[in-house]
């Protein structure tokens, strides 16, 4: 079946049509960026700090070892060539158009709760001493004992954006629904027991892990950022990749919903219901299986 359907639904054929079906769905997209660009513009809650609490936020203020910039390109761009190599050979738009959509949806609704727990939050990172007083000169509250900071602002700002960690949650976010989206690609739990398969859908999660452990090294997070923004990250795309594709486990789970969806509107009988006709999309050997001699016999004329 596979191997007859797909190849005939490309981007110049039936895109136009598939985007339109889902234009309030890329429209909603947009809203969420407006709202993650106000959630990074607002001023986050500015937790009390103390002279005592300085001992645990006096880590060395580095450089990014992974910086921002390099998040949206392990996130986003590297599923998205994935996609579009899968599309090049299989010229499937439904796969392509609901991948993609799919991804930008695990990215942005995670980056929305992340900037919006971070802004609430307001927990300070642990080298918020060097971002408050960079020259190290410590000044504080004579009677609260509560931080003065003399720093830069924007640099101040981000300082108290540590839970949870937006670098981590991002990179879940993308790469985890790129690893649920090979493992339906390569049927990694099709129960013919081939582990090896499982290498390769956890190269995306490995990866995730990485830019998380080097928040944590370059003294950017506490490590209970790292673990909420990767807890954050794994829920959103497990939501957002079952929402247009079946479980990787399931025999069909190579193609998103809509794709047997159109195939059972295409072969719908006119007097059947719908789930009849859904049923025999996803079985066509029933309406195509050659009639037998027996059957034959049995039915003469």
């Amino acid at each position: 079946m596979e191997g007859i359907t797909l190849g005939a639904h490309t981007i110049r054929s039936h895109g136009a049509k598939v985007a339109r079906v889902h234009l309030q769905d890329w429209l909603i997209l947009l809203l969420l960026i407006a709202i993650d660009g106000f959630l990074n513009y607002i001023e986050p809650f500015h937790r009390f700090v103390s002279k005592d609490m300085m001992t645990d936020l006096r880590y060395p203020f580095k450089h990014d070892t992974i910086p921002f910039w390099a998040v949206p390109f392990f996130a986003g761009v590297l599923p998205l060539v994935v996609f579009s190599v899968y599309y090049y050979y299989r010229k499937d738009i439904y796969d392509l158009h609901h991948a993609v959509l799919g991804l930008l949806y695990s990215v942005l609704l995670t980056g929305v709760i992340t900037d919006s727990i971070k802004d609430a939050v307001g927990r300070p990172r642990p080298n918020f001493f060097w971002r408050c007083f960079p020259d190290g000169k410590g000044v504080f509250d004579a009677i609260t004992m509560g931080v003065i900071c003399h720093g830069d602002a924007k640099i101040i700002k981000e300082g108290y954006k540590s839970f949870p960690s937006g670098h981590t949650s991002w990179s879940f976010a993308g790469l985890t629904y790129l690893a649920w989206y090979l493992s339906g690609k390569i049927r990694a739990f099709d129960r013919r027991g081939h582990i090896a398969k499982l290498c390769l859908v956890v190269i995306p999660i490995l990866l995730a892990v990485f830019i998380g452990i080097s928040r944590v090294d370059d003294y950017w997070h506490h490590w209970t950022d790292v673990f909420a923004g990767a807890l954050i990250g794994t829920t959103v795309a497990a939501f957002c990749y079952l929402q247009s594709f079946p479980f990787p486990s399931e025999k069909e789970g190579w193609a998103p919903h809509d794709f047997f969806r159109m195939l059972a509107e295409r072969n719908r009988p006119a007097a059947s219901s719908y789930d009849d006709s859904y049923s025999l999309a996803r079985r066509p050997d029933i309406e195509s299986a050659p009639m037998t001699s027996e059957n034959a016999r049995e039915n003469p004329e």
